[in-house]
């Protein structure tokens, strides 16, 4: 299991651990098998494991989300699923058929059985039809309250990269837009501008953008992520001072990459980060006489 943070939520007077990862949210089935024996979650778990109608359920959620699931393990414990002498254990299913719907992970603080919520939802039902009703309606609670978060947050920096967008524009009207120009030039110059921001934080021009997603209502800058736009509220201050240095764009924009990577993985780790190749910088700015 990874070491994504892990939150907790209140299930009739019983702590529930869950946490988020690529795959989606994973609630830990130790705890709401503690809902029944808070000594032998263990042996709760087990016990629901040896269901053949357990063994389908979890066996076809793997065969929809895990491309790597051993189906020839699979039917071999489905066949022996249900008698008197089967025994299975999530360690052993994991191990078995390469199971990602369910995670075991030893030790006696932060261990235990986690699975995915759809999984863990499937547990519940089996444990207790009031205990998963009350789980279902906090974790989606919970979620709803995470989503308004997100989007406050997301709304912010949102708000304050277009203010900083002034700054940005003002140091270009100072220093690069010539005082004899066409609209239609100026409009090309500062256009110009804003893809060497897209480019050096999301690695493509807002053109590029729209031709690969030509069915989005936005634009680029409308599906960044927050951390993304607190890079690039950063990122158009930061270039509005290298405009006044007199730098060129093409200087500029090995920086300014530089530095969202740099900002980037500060702000969510070592997850993979754009770098600019060669052949992705933009062409300079050139005005016709």
């Amino acid at each position: 299991m990874n070491k994504a943070k892990k939150e907790k939520m209140m299930i009739q007077g019983k702590e529930i651990v869950w946490f988020e990862e690529e795959k989606g949210d994973y609630i830990s089935l130790t705890d709401i098998a503690r809902y029944r024996d808070s000594k032998r979650s263990d042996y709760i778990l087990q016990n629901w494991m040896r269901n053949r109608s357990t063994i389908e359920f979890i066996g076809l959620w793997e065969q929809f989300n895990n491309p790597n699931f051993n189906p020839i393990e699979f039917d071999g414990i489905k066949s022996k699923s249900g008698s008197n002498d089967f025994v299975l254990t999530p360690k052993k299913w994991i191990e078995r058929t390469g199971a990602v719907g369910i995670i075991s992970k030893p030790g006696r603080y932060g261990g235990g059985t986690f699975a995915h919520k759809d999984i863990a939802f499937e547990f519940a039902t089996w444990l207790s039809a009031e205990f998963k009703f009350y789980l279902i309606r906090e974790f989606q609670r919970l979620k709803e309250e995470e989503q308004k978060r997100l989007s406050l947050d997301w709304n912010l920096q949102r708000t304050l990269a277009k203010i900083n967008y002034k700054i940005h524009t003002d140091a270009i009207r100072e220093h690069i837009v010539p005082p004899f120009v066409t609209p239609e030039q100026a409009s090309y110059i500062y256009a110009s501008e804003a893809d060497l921001l897209n480019t050096a934080l999301f690695g493509k021009t807002a053109q590029e953008w729209r031709l690969k997603n030509a069915g989005a209502k936005g634009n680029i800058r409308d599906e960044a992520t927050i951390e993304q736009l607190v890079v690039l509220s950063n990122l158009e201050s930061i270039n509005a001072l290298l405009i006044e240095q007199n730098l060129p764009q093409s200087s500029r924009l090995i920086q300014l990459n530089q530095i969202a990577i740099t900002q980037l993985k500060s702000l969510v780790g070592n997850r993979q980060i754009l770098k600019l190749e060669p052949e992705n910088q933009i062409s300079p700015i050139h005005i016709s006489d």
